[in-house]
């Protein structure tokens, strides 16, 4: 089993957090400073995690490095890494 976890930290560059609707961590964070204070919120105005749901945690954690943490009503230790499976593909 192998435990894959995104970590949106880096300050270097900016990461796309949900590929689905092509929502980047600065998308993100722009919506927090202009005022959006819940995950739902998000989920209205960028439409993450909306279609497959792979990125919920990501935008979470980015929620959480934003400083979003002490008027969203969320805590650091809320998310748990969730575990994936891979399975090998054969050739027909």
């Amino acid at each position: 089993m192998i435990i894959i976890r995104i970590n949106v930290s880096y300050r270097g560059c900016h990461m796309i957090v949900c590929v689905c609707k092509s929502v980047s961590d600065r998308k993100i964070r722009a919506s927090i400073a202009d005022g959006a204070a819940t995950f739902d919120e998000l989920q209205f105005e960028l439409g993450v995690a909306m279609c497959c749901g792979k990125c919920e945690e990501s935008v979470r954690d980015v929620m959480l490095e934003s400083g979003c943490a002490s008027h969203c009503g969320m805590r650091g230790d809320q998310h748990q890494a969730v575990p994936l499976t891979f399975y090998e593909r054969k050739a027909a």
